[in-house]
């Protein structure tokens, strides 16, 4: 594990380099990935206008500030990713700016087909759900790891997933409908109640 864990760091961007990727690959008619497709590109066309707008808008609690201005140990979070995804547009924006409330919190991205054998250690119920926020102390071992969605988000999934036996676009729409009105509160909550532990 920490030789995946070195190799990943080695790769790493900061979130204002990954953004700029990102917007060099749209410009170029791209997506993240090694796979491409109208489909991909046209979420990560969208993904980047939601990005741009939670960029600005985005405002932490109060309590989130507080406890991320509290934590004394350095850490690096380490967040894996790919521009289409639709979770991930919602939640990079908010954990980008809880990490600068801390002068001892490292924010790394990379991606996730870039990193397989990182992803393969994170995986949730077997699939590489991303994003997933990987913790690592001074000593870039792993403390935790969190996502892919806010838990209020993921009991949505699952409740729709047990009702209907899997998501389509109605449920994805209103997902992101529930990202829109929660503004980040939830991603907050669920990260600090981690860091807390």
């Amino acid at each position: 594990m920490n030789t995946i864990i070195k190799e990943s760091l080695a790769k790493s961007l900061s979130y204002k380099t990954y953004r700029k990727i990102v917007s060099d690959l749209l410009d170029e008619g791209k997506s993240t990935g090694p796979e491409q497709s109208a489909d991909l590109l046209n979420y990560s066309i969208l993904n980047d206008a939601r990005m741009n707008r939670l960029d600005k808008k985005t405002k932490l609690t109060d309590a989130t500030i507080e406890a991320l201005k509290s934590t004394k140990n350095k850490q690096t979070w380490l967040l894996i990713t790919e521009s289409w995804c639709g979770d991930a547009a919602q939640i990079m924006p908010v954990i980008n700016k809880m990490s600068l409330q801390s002068d001892n919190v490292n924010l790394k991205v990379v991606l996730r087909d870039e990193n397989e054998a990182l992803m393969n250690q994170f995986l949730t119920n077997g699939s590489k759900s991303i994003p997933k926020l990987v913790v690592l102390n001074e000593n870039e071992e792993v403390i935790s790891s969190w996502g892919p969605r806010p838990s209020i988000a993921t009991k949505m999934v699952n409740d729709y997933k047990e009702k209907h036996g899997g998501l389509d676009a109605d449920f994805k729409r209103d997902l992101q409908v529930w990202y829109n009105k929660n503004k980040g509160e939830n991603i907050q909550e669920d990260v600090v109640a981690f860091l807390e532990k």
